[in-house]
């Protein structure tokens, strides 16, 4: 099992930049595929991007590619998110997510794929 905490949050001007960090507990993170969610209120959830477990396949939804990073240190067993220009459309709760990987190369963009998440940490853009 994993227990994820997420950081890094937080209030900024349109086209600024923010560092979300996902923080993992448990030996065999670098096995688990992450992801980057979020939600937005009255929308659905949605992955933002996502990572296999050796950091040679990723995800982009098409509306942050270009300005959005992600990595992942599994000597940290930590995954960030780079995120820069930043559009008030960005707005929303983020939230980091687990599962362990069949593969090595395997990343996953659906919410029911994944079967642990962190509390989320709340990003806002202003305009």
């Amino acid at each position: 099992q994993v227990q994820l905490v997420e950081s890094g949050g937080g209030l900024v001007q349109a086209g600024g930049s923010l560092r979300l960090s996902c923080a993992a507990s448990g030996r065999t993170f670098s096995t688990y595929a992450m992801g980057w969610f979020r939600q937005a209120p009255g929308k659905e959830r949605e992955c933002v991007a996502a990572i296999s477990w050796s950091g040679n396949s990723i995800y982009y939804r098409d509306s942050v590619k270009g300005r959005f990073t992600i990595s992942r240190d599994n000597a940290k067993n930590t995954m960030y998110l780079q995120m820069n220009s930043l559009k008030p459309e960005d707005t929303a709760v983020y939230y980091c997510a687990a599962v362990v990987s069949k593969d090595r190369s395997s990343y996953y963009a659906m919410v029911y794929e994944y079967d642990y998440w962190g509390q989320g940490t709340q990003v806002t853009v202003s305009s």
